[in-house]
C-alpha cells in the first residue's frame, strides 16, 4: 500500500472510529466561586509555548498531509481557519513528502494560506537531523513536533518494529535545530518517567497526547487481517498524563492533547497544568461533516466559552486558570494516588492576584 493511500485511510478511520471520551476529564471538577471578582472583558487567552507567544491556548494539532489532493484540501482549509481565528497549527508527519517531493505541496499549502501564523512541522522519532531541518524548511515552521507512536507502529501492518536510539536522535535534533522542539505522543499518553528522560535529553516542551481521543491502535487494527485487540485499551488518559507531566514540570512547557473536544475539557486541561491545548479530531469532524465556515465559527465559539469559564472561576489569564482549585475523583484520583501524586495540591490551592 502506498504511503498516500495509508494517509487517507487514517483520515477515514479516524472519523469512523470517532472520539470515545475516555480522557478522564469527567473525573475533574472546578470548585464554584460565587465571588470571582472578574470581568469577561478583562480576560486574556494569551499564552506561551517556550519562546513562542500565542494569542490563544488552543491550537490545531497534527492531522494529515501526504495523502494526495484530499489531504491537500484538508490542510488548506485548516490553515485558513487558523489564520481567521489567530491560532497555531501543526501539520501531520512530513516523512511522506521527504520521500516523495510531489507530496510536499500538501504541507507547504499551510504556510501559503497562513503566511504570518504559527506553524509546527512534524516528524517521527525515526527522523534524522537533516530530515528535521528539511521538514522545518518545507513549511517555514516556527517549531518542530517530534511524535512518539510506538503502539501505532506495532499495530500498523507495515509499521516499524525497532525503536532503539530514538532518544539519542531527539536529543541531537533538540540541540542542533534553530526552532523549538515539541516532543508529542500520538494518543497513548506520557508518563513522568518518559518526561524525565526527555527533559534530561534537553526537551523543554512536551505534548502529552493522552489516551481517550482518536485511537490509532483501533485505526491500524482496521487495516489488519488479524486484530491485536489488547492495544485498543492501552495508554494513559489525557487528564492523568497532564498531571504526570505537571508532577515533573520544573521549567517544562506542557501541551495537552488527546480527545479534547470542548471548551470545558480545554479549561480543565489548562487547570491541570497545560500551557496550551491541541485539538484535532473534533475540529476535523466539523470541517469534513459541515464546512470551513462552520469550523471557523466553532473555534470562535470555543474561545468565547473558554473566557466564560475563566470568568466564572476567577481567572483573567491562562496562568491564573492553572491555579484554579479542582476536585479530582474516580479513576483519575485513584491513578494519581497510586502514583504518589498529591491530589490535594489541586483542591486546596487558590488563584493568586498579582
Amino acid at each position: 500500500m502506498s504511503r498516500a493511500k495509508r494517509k487517507w485511510d487514517h483520515i477515514q478511520h479516524a472519523l469512523s472510529t470517532g472520539q470515545k471520551s475516555l480522557t478522564g476529564f469527567q473525573d475533574v471538577a472546578f470548585i464554584h466561586q460565587s465571588l470571582p471578582d472578574t470581568s469577561l472583558g478583562h480576560t486574556s487567552l494569551a499564552t506561551e509555548i517556550g519562546e513562542l507567544s500565542m494569542s490563544s491556548p488552543i491550537f490545531i494539532n497534527a492531522m494529515t498531509g501526504g495523502g494526495g489532493e484530499r489531504t491537500y484540501q484538508i490542510n488548506r482549509d485548516l490553515a485558513i481557519a487558523a489564520r481567521a481565528t489567530g491560532i497555531a497549527i501543526a501539520v501531520g508527519s512530513q516523512m511522506s513528502a521527504l520521500k516523495d517531493q510531489s507530496e510536499a505541496k500538501s504541507y507547504s499549502v499551510v504556510r501559503k494560506e497562513n503566511p504570518k501564523g504559527l506553524i509546527f512541522a512534524n516528524l517521527g522519532s525515526e527522523a534524522t537531523l537533516e530530515q528535521a531541518k528539511a521538514a522545518v524548511e518545507m513549511v517555514e515552521a516556527n517549531a518542530l513536533q517530534i511524535h512518539l507512536n510506538v503502539v501505532q507502529e506495532l499495530v500498523m501492518p507495515e509499521g516499524d518494529r525497532d525503536f532503539t536510539g530514538a532518544l539519542r536522535r531527539i536529543e541531537q535534533i533538540i540541540h542542533h535545530i534553530k526552532v523549538p522542539v515539541i516532543v508529542k505522543e500520538v494518543g497513548f499518553g506520557m508518563s513522568r518517567e518518559t518526561i524525565r528522560k526527555l527533559t534530561e535529553a534537553g526537551a523543554s516542551i512536551v505534548d502529552v497526547g493522552g489516551f481517550g481521543g482518536t485511537n490509532f491502535s483501533k485505526i491500524e487494527n482496521e487495516r489488519r487481517q488479524r486484530h491485536i485487540p489488547f492495544f485498543n485499551h492501552w495508554g494513559i488518559p489525557t487528564a492523568v498524563s497532564i498531571s504526570e507531566a505537571t508532577s515533573h514540570k520544573g521549567n517544562l512547557t506542557i501541551l495537552a492533547s488527546g480527545g479534547i473536544q470542548t471548551s470545558t475539557e480545554a479549561a480543565k486541561a489548562i487547570a491541570l497544568g497545560a500551557d496550551a491545548v491541541g485539538m484535532a479530531g473534533a475540529l476535523l469532524k466539523v470541517l469534513v461533516e459541515e464546512n470551513l465556515e462552520s469550523l471557523i465559527d466553532e473555534i470562535h465559539a470555543l474561545h468565547h466559552e473558554l473566557k466564560l469559564i475563566m470568568t466564572a472561576v476567577g481567572a483573567t489569564s491562562v496562568k491564573q486558570l492553572q491555579q484554579a482549585p479542582l476536585i479530582l475523583s474516580g479513576d483519575v484520583y485513584h491513578w494519581l494516588q497510586q502514583r504518589g501524586i498529591n491530589t490535594c495540591s489541586y483542591s486546596q490551592r487558590s488563584i493568586q492576584r498579582s
